[in-house]
């Protein structure tokens, strides 16, 4: 791999400037589309649509590949071009998520997720068209990931093999400002269902087993644990179910609640104490308890400070600010497992509001015209960073080796 100079590397940097301004009307039109028929995780189908319908008439250079692994998954792809023929393949893949939330639709703002990674492939496949001499063979990939809201589509995209032939992932996510890096925590959900006996709860109370007894105390148990808890440590829930009717004894009810923990390894401890009280809960009550953890846990992001010095860099090098980040943050994501197994960068951008992301308010910022400009300018910085990876075996080096160092680090 050959280093290019400097200035060629800022010349590639305005061409993918150039091509995603050239793009705005079209970009936008895409995410407007998105959010404006907002979809649930799993059944994005709309969405799927639109982003390939998008990159198959981009031009006829993509390969788009719909559906792909998943129902509401796709891929598109461009290339290799560059280096000698034989040389190693160097896979840039930028993600787009596109899945809404019940009742208040984008309120996250996935639809701008998908803007910002179709506008970065398209930004880095204008640079790297531009280059007469890519200094390594290079492939763009922009793979669509359904079902981050629900289900952790990316994680069965990686057991599917998604990301087995990809070496570098970008993407951005929405936020109240910009920050290269957010320690995003590790989220494992939980269902538990008690199981009683029904009876009339005035003439024969006695007879009965009362299953929203075992779901109260549980929620109680789980309650006065909070206390004992590490301070990063959360666990939050709601009762599904708890009962058909005053005068009937409940048979049945049912829990959800979310875990979560700064890192990974600590989910086992938490998931204990957890279980611990919704056993008690059954004892106590002499209900019968089910314990189930029915999605993908969800793994914290695994840092890249190279990569989010290089984007750092290159926002500020195009308008961005990059203001002190909060002293905690307790979201999850499933790209916490994509980078585990690809180094990545998982900034998160402003879009010109100070509403906070899963409300209403988000959802009208989301949709808004002034937030166009600072997607865009997001899409930019993560296709820039890229090019000065892939403009420089040292920093793709030193890529390489923060991802092999954390994963060390995690794994002892």
């Amino acid at each position: 791999m050959v280093q290019i100079n400097m200035e060629k590397v800022q010349q590639m940097k305005n061409t993918l400037q150039l091509c995603v301004d050239s793009h705005r009307d079209e970009l936008h039109s895409l995410s407007r589309d998105i959010w404006s028929r907002p979809e649930l995780a799993g059944d994005e189908r709309h969405a799927q649509e639109r982003l390939v319908r998008f990159f198959s008439q981009e031009d006829q250079a993509w390969t788009v590949e719909s559906p792909y692994k998943l129902p509401t998954a796709f891929r598109a792809s461009w290339g290799p071009v560059g280096g000698r023929e034989g040389d190693p393949v160097l896979n840039v893949g930028f993600l787009c998520e596109y899945d809404a939330l019940p009742g208040i639709g984008h309120a996250c703002g996935h639809n701008l997720i998908a803007e910002v990674g179709a506008a970065a492939g398209l930004g880095l496949k204008a640079a790297l068209q531009n280059q007469s001499a890519p200094p390594v063979r290079v492939k763009v990939t922009v793979l669509g990931t359904p079902a981050e809201e629900a289900i952790g589509g990316k994680i069965d995209l990686i057991k599917a093999g998604a990301f087995a032939d990809i070496d570098l992932v970008f993407m951005a996510h929405p936020a109240q400002q910009d920050a290269s890096f957010l320690p995003c925590v590790a989220l494992d959900e939980v269902s538990v269902k008690y199981h009683g006996k029904a009876s009339h709860a005035s003439a024969y109370p006695w007879e009965g087993v009362n299953a929203l007894d075992a779901a109260v105390l549980a929620y109680n148990n789980i309650s006065v644990l909070r206390q004992q808890l590490k301070p990063e440590w959360r666990l939050h829930g709601i009762i599904k179910h708890g009962g058909v009717k005053p005068n009937i004894i409940p048979a049945y009810t049912e829990l959800q609640f979310y875990l979560r923990t700064p890192l990974v390894e600590d989910l086992c401890d938490l998931k204990a104490k957890a279980e611990a009280c919704f056993r008690a809960a059954a004892v106590a009550t002499g209900c019968q308890v089910e314990i189930t953890y029915p999605t993908n846990a969800y793994y914290n992001i695994l840092p890249n400070a190279t990569l989010a010095n290089l984007y750092e860099n290159n926002g500020k090098a195009i308008g961005i600010e990059f203001p002190e980040q909060p002293a905690n943050f307790s979201g999850s994501t499933d790209f916490g497992n994509v980078s585990f197994v690809v180094p990545g960068i998982h900034p998160f951008f402003y879009i010109c509001t100070d509403a906070f992301n899963h409300t209403e308010e988000y959802t009208d910022a989301a949709g808004a015209e002034k937030a166009q400009l600072y997607t865009l300018r997001t899409a930019k910085a993560l296709a820039m960073t890229a090019v000065d990876v892939l403009c420089s075996p040292d920093l793709l080096m030193q890529v390489k080796e923060d991802f092999r160092l954390v994963k060390l680090k995690h794994e002892k």
